[in-house]
């Protein structure tokens, strides 16, 4: 900084007022004490990536990468998680107005497609309650723990090598 001074045939030297403001700051104090200072810039030895400014955002924004995805794909995604999104839901009336309104937004995009060709379309909502309600009441199978634990395998009498050398 500062560096930027112009200076004409005669020695006089001009100064733009951004670099005024900047010289006149750094003799103040003003960037002394600043946080962060003497601290390593964060992500400096990762690899270069061209999206690292997007990445960041949806990082400290707190969003998903699906952000980034064309409308179809996104759709698509919110369907196959739809069971587990229904799941958390307590009522019959929010499993029916969430259905409606993902279908709201899937006709909407039917009606002006755009980015790659994916397959969908309304989710049946009668499905969707009855499968909220067997997954509801379904009990959660117990698992019992002498039935989880594999079998110990015999161990063979003939060593690793000898076994080795015989199929070749």
């Amino acid at each position: 900084m500062g560096g930027d001074a112009v200076v004409d045939p005669g020695g006089h030297r001009y100064e733009s007022v951004v670099d005024k403001q900047i010289r006149l700051a750094q003799e103040r104090g003003d960037f002394d004490n600043l946080p962060g200072k003497g601290k390593p810039l964060p992500g400096l030895d990762a690899p270069h990536d061209e999206m690292w400014w997007v990445k960041s955002y949806l990082r400290r924004e707190g969003l998903s990468n699906d952000a980034l995805l064309p409308p179809s794909i996104q759709l698509r995604k919110e369907v196959d998680r739809l069971p587990g999104t229904l799941r958390e839901l307590p009522t019959e009336q929010a499993v029916r107005d969430a259905v409606a309104e993902l279908n709201m937004r899937i006709v909407d995009f039917l009606r002006a497609p755009s980015g790659p060709r994916v397959r969908i379309g309304p989710v049946n909502a009668d499905d969707a309650v009855s499968r909220w309600r067997t997954e509801r009441t379904a009990p959660a199978p117990a698992v019992d723990p002498a039935a989880a634990a594999p079998e110990p395998q015999p161990r063979p009498t003939t060593p690793w090598w000898r076994r080795l050398l015989r199929r070749g």
